[in-house]
Parts: C-alpha cells; sequence; structure tokens
C-alpha cells in the first residue's frame, strides 16, 4: 500500500467514527476546516456559504443534539463558533496567478442507519465502527471527505504548476437534497467557471469510471401542515374541524394529479400522521410527499398542482395550512467538453477500464444545483461516478465499499485541475 493511499484510508475511518445526519455535521466540519486551514487554505464557514432563507429540512432539535453531541466529542469550540449555527465548510485556494475558478463539491452527512455488528464488517474487525448510536456513513460520503482532503493536500503541494482559484466545497445535508441551495445563493459560486463532483460506488464497480451519467431528476420535498380545531367527537363533534380527513383527501387527490405529456412525473406520500386521540376530532396533520420530474419544468408543474390542492382542500374543511420545502434539485446535463477531458483522464488510470458513458442515473441529487447555476453563468459543470466494489447496497447496515478507491479520485480530481488550471 502506498502511503498516501494509506493516508486516505485512515482519513475516511477517523470520518466514519463520527457520522453526522445532515445540518448537524458540526464535529465533521470542525475536523475538516482544521485540516484544510492547517494545508493553507482560507477556510469559510456559516453564513460565510450558507444563506438563511434557502436552507431546507433542517431541524432545529437535530441541529441542537448535534451540536452538544460535538462539544463532548472535543470538537474545537472556535470552529463551532464560527458556525454560528450552520454546518459545512469551503476551503479557498489562490494561486496569485491570473486563471480561471475551478469549484469541487465533497458532501459530508450521514444517513440514519446503525451500523451492523456483524464481526465479518470491516469497520468492526478494525475498531472503525460508528460511535454515534443510529448514524451511519453507510453512503461513502466518509469517502467523499477523504478524498476531498486528499485533493487539498495534493492541491498544497502544487501550487507553483497552477493558476486561479480552487475552491472545494464540503456540502452539508446531501441526503434529501438539502444543503446544496443554500450554497447555491451565497456568493460561494458567483466566480466559477468550472464545476465538479461525482459519488463513489453506488452503481459502478472498481475498474469503472461512468464519466457522463444522464438522466438526473428535478426533485422537490414538501411538507404540508394542515390545522384544524379539536372538539368531542361524541358530544360536539360539529365544532370541530378535521385536520385528518383534510389531509386524506389531499392524499388521495395528490396521486391523482394529471401527468405531464412531455416527460416523466413521479409523485409519493411517505409519510402522514394526524390526530390526537380516538375520541377528539383531530386538529393536526402533517403529511411528507416528494414530486420528480425529467426536467425542472415538469417538475414545477407537479409542485405547482401540490400547492394548489394543499390550498384548495384547506378553504374547504375551513382549516388553516402551511407547506415547507424540505429539499430539492434539478436535472443536469454534463458539459461535453468535460465528459470528454474525464474520460481521457480516467482512462490514463491504469486501474480503470471502462467509462461507460451512456448511464441512466434516473435518481435525484442536489449537487445538480450547484452545477446548473454554473452553468446558467457561462461556466461548465461535470458529475459522475466512481466505481467501487461495495459489500452491500448504499444505505444497509453493512455497506462498506474498496478503499483502494480513494486514490483513484484523487488522482482523478488532481489531473482533472491540472488540465484546466494548469
Amino acid at each position: 500500500m502506498s502511503k498516501e493511499l494509506d493516508q486516505l484510508i485512515k482519513l475516511r475511518r477517523e470520518f466514519h467514527q463520527f457520522p453526522e445526519i445532515g445540518w448537524g455535521e458540526f464535529y465533521t466540519t470542525a475536523k475538516i476546516a482544521d485540516y484544510l486551514a492547517a494545508m493553507g487554505f482560507e477556510v469559510l464557514l456559516g453564513k460565510q456559504i450558507i444563506h438563511p432563507d434557502f436552507v431546507r429540512g433542517r431541524d432545529e432539535k437535530v441541529v441542537n443534539q448535534s451540536l452538544e453531541r460535538a462539544k463532548a466529542q472535543h470538537a474545537s469550540p472556535d470552529r463551532l463558533a464560527q458556525m454560528d449555527g450552520y454546518t459545512g465548510c469551503v476551503g479557498v485556494w489562490d494561486t496569485g496567478k491570473a486563471g480561471k475558478t475551478l469549484v469541487l463539491r465533497f458532501d459530508i452527512d450521514c444517513v440514519n442507519v446503525n451500523e451492523t455488528n456483524d464481526p465479518a464488517h470491516l469497520p468492526n474487525q478494525l475498531g472503525f465502527r460508528s460511535i454515534n448510536d443510529g448514524l451511519m456513513h453507510a453512503c461513502g460520503h466518509d469517502a467523499h471527505i477523504a478524498i476531498g482532503l486528499g485533493t487539498a493536500q495534493w492541491i498544497s503541494r502544487h501550487q507553483d504548476q497552477l493558476h486561479g482559484v480552487i475552491k472545494l466545497i464540503f456540502q452539508p445535508a446531501e441526503e434529501g437534497v438539502r444543503g446544496a441551495a443554500a450554497i447555491a445563493a451565497s456568493d460561494v459560486l458567483n466566480d466559477a467557471d468550472y464545476f465538479a463532483a461525482s459519488h463513489i460506488s453506488f452503481c459502478a464497480d472498481s475498474g469503472t469510471v461512468i464519466c457522463n451519467p444522464k438522466n438526473f431528476l428535478s426533485t422537490t420535498k414538501i411538507d404540508i401542515r394542515y390545522f384544524g380545531t379539536p372538539a368531542h367527537a361524541g358530544a360536539q363533534p360539529h365544532l370541530g374541524k378535521n385536520a385528518l380527513l383534510a389531509a386524506a383527501h389531499t392524499v388521495t387527490q395528490l396521486h391523482g394529479i394529471a401527468r405531464h405529456g412531455e416527460g416523466m412525473t413521479r409523485i409519493n406520500v411517505g409519510v402522514l400522521k394526524a390526530g390526537e386521540g380516538r375520541n377528539v376530532i383531530p386538529s393536526s396533520a402533517t403529511i411528507q410527499l416528494e414530486v420528480r420530474g425529467e426536467n425542472k419544468a415538469i417538475n414545477d408543474y407537479m409542485v405547482e398542482q401540490v400547492m394548489q390542492i394543499a390550498k384548495g382542500i384547506a378553504i374547504s374543511f375551513d382549516i388553516r395550512y402551511e407547506t415547507e420545502i424540505m429539499g430539492e434539485a434539478v436535472d443536469m446535463t454534463n458539459d461535453p467538453e468535460l465528459v470528454a477531458l474525464l474520460e481521457e483522464i480516467a482512462l490514463q488510470q491504469p486501474q480503470i477500464r471502462n467509462t461507460n458513458a451512456d448511464y441512466a442515473f434516473n435518481a435525484s441529487e442536489d449537487a445538480t444545483i450547484l452545477g446548473r447555476k454554473v452553468q446558467e453563468q457561462g461556466g461548465k459543470a461535470i458529475y459522475f461516478i466512481l466505481g467501487a466494489d461495495r459489500t452491500a447496497g448504499h444505505h444497509q447496515a453493512n455497506f462498506d465499499f474498496d478503499e483502494r478507491q480513494l486514490l483513484t479520485g484523487v488522482n482523478i480530481y488532481n489531473a482533472l485541475i491540472t488540465k484546466l488550471l494548469g
């Protein structure tokens, strides 16, 4: 094992032990910020990179619990203060020489999975299992952090070979597509000429890099909340206003939305919670749903229909309602220039045999919000899949992956930086 790969594996395993859910990545952010600062990067935190008005799906209770846990795990008090309640960070490297600006994005949150106790599971064998109950890096974001920091180390050592500015975004709350919108609404991307992001494993094995995944779906995650009036269900039912019944009508109407004739649509109501007791007219109800569309326009059509139904039901049942966007992503098409460049770079890696250029992603990723903003400003963007063998599917309790691909990821990003800014 090379010294560089050994260092990347140590980083990955360090972060694997301390998984944190979206908008609660305080320990993770503080450690990343310390690593970046030690390498010589300018580090941006908190509202320097997060626009609070565009924060999606941030639960204050989860945030506070995560912050207290980070303090107990000895996260830097200074870093926590700089975050001011908002996780994620950006490392900026200005070469001091005229050139383009390249932005790379690495997501940092975990998922709500309790890691397996199976003794055959490598993190159990080698002692780097999650120490946070009910939380696990079961989607490979610990790998993304390690690749990002490995790339940062390379940048700091090859400053003389580069021109322009490099920004490394360590993004919170990718799960549920909740974090990118707040970063896109800040100033971080305003000068970006190029954008790149990736995911490890997912749908590709070791030896493959999917340079041009297609069919990224636009999506919006929405909560609808109804507020009625409680009353005795036997003695005075006429005084109540039934939020549960309103929610039930809403669910059936949502699934009856006419599908768009110009492309694929999806809708799913995943959660319906309502009521307070068997003999009480239900005064509250919450619906958690998502819509998806083949492109932003079609997804926007679905969102508009959802909002109209929510409003109409509230009027017809004479109750108060509110809606909240909990997450969002858009469609994105990779720029051909970057696809061709990435294919060239990938095939120069001795362990890469395949660049499968026609894979249909058919899912959503909020890095697309960042990439689309760069494209709309006249820049170019790409999202790719770094193949890695895995022990189980993503978000499963025994998920693990081929750690050798950490170095593959760093080498690909380093070559991309050299080609674009060298």
